[in-house]
């Protein structure tokens, strides 16, 4: 089996009952916590329009936690490029690399983060996505760069940073990408594994190495609640389902609780839906989880597993990242 480093990715969840204040000193000690686990990187994501994700603010969210923690990489996993000018990102990135220098991660998608109306509320076009997406990854490798110089329009800061990007995809369209321009792969595994082994596939057999990236680098985003046993892993599982099943009703309200019985909740149809969507989330107590770490690694054999754990109580969270720490580390010496 081969070894894999283990990554943060933080929505900034706002659970019911809490302010927002209090998810973003949240995601600061979870932080602090992991990068004591010794976890590579912690990155946040970009959601708008949603009463549960307080991550929209992405960039100022990662100067935060950037600030409050001493060696871990900081990042976005990811920036949705196309909501933005390119300038702008690579200004914001580049005062993040010269306050915070080699700790800082550019992650794109191009995905909107939110739905169609909040998205044209961000200035989108749908019509040009797919064209714009890779263009501006250019243009920010271009604003990034010593040689754009002599350019009538620089990035500052940002000019002649060494701030690694790297693709973010859901489907196979970003794998593609990816191969071609020679960066790093991430995949949504927590949200759509459905054509996740296929991206890989492609990803690897069509990389092309590039300055940045000599061989692929595949990272897989995946949910996880680990806790002293496998019973009390499977109800603290339940705010995660909870909240997927909001999801699908198009209800954004806090992430609740968990609950003893999930058919109170879901219908039929929903359960088959989230189950199909978190099918590669790993549940139970260390000794599950280390078998559920095997079993993904020896079918994709991803270089960085990057984990998301959505756990209601705080202390539970950090708990269930340390169980994380301990499964992974059982595999290495194994």
């Amino acid at each position: 089996m081969k070894k894999f480093d283990i990554s943060v990715l933080d929505l900034a969840p706002v659970k019911q009952g809490k302010s927002i204040h209090h998810t973003f000193q949240d995601s600061l000690s979870l932080a602090n916590f992991t990068e004591i686990l010794d976890y590579k990187r912690f990155w946040l994501a970009e959601h708008h329009n949603m009463e549960s994700i307080a991550s929209s603010a992405t960039s100022v969210l990662i100067g935060f936690i950037a600030n409050g923690t001493k060696k871990i990489k900081v990042g976005s996993g990811g920036i949705m490029l196309p909501n933005h000018s390119s300038l702008v990102i690579a200004e914001q990135f580049g005062t993040l690399e010269s306050l915070f220098p080699g700790r800082i991660d550019l992650g794109v998608g191009r995905a909107p983060g939110t739905d169609g109306i909040t998205a044209q509320a961000l200035g989108r076009n749908p019509a040009s996505i797919n064209e714009q997406f890779p263009r501006q990854i250019l243009e920010l490798q271009r604003y990034f760069s010593k040689e754009n110089c002599e350019a009538l329009v620089r990035a500052f800061p940002g000019e002649g940073l060494d701030i690694p990007i790297y693709i973010l995809g859901s489907s196979t369209d970003s794998a593609w990408l990816a191969a071609e321009l020679g960066l790093p792969y991430s995949f949504a595994g927590h949200f759509a594994p459905d054509q996740m082994e296929m991206a890989f596939n492609i990803y690897r057999q069509h990389f092309q190495p590039s300055a940045q990236l000599q061989k692929p680098y595949i990272m897989s985003c995946v949910n996880a609640v680990a806790a002293e046993t496998s019973d009390e892993a499977h109800y603290l599982a339940t705010t995660l389902f909870q909240a997927f099943v909001n999801i699908i009703r198009n209800d954004r309200k806090p992430f609740p609780a968990p609950i003893e019985d999930m058919d109170d909740i879901w219908s039929t149809s929903e359960k088959q839906m989230v189950l199909r969507m978190l099918k590669l989330s790993f549940i139970g107590d260390q000794s599950e989880i280390e078998e559920q770490l095997k079993s993904f690694q020896e079918k994709f054999q991803v270089d960085e597993l990057m984990v998301n754990s959505h756990v209601f109580d705080h202390e539970k969270r950090l708990q269930s990242y340390q169980i994380i720490r301990n499964a992974v580390d059982a595999l290495s010496i194994a």
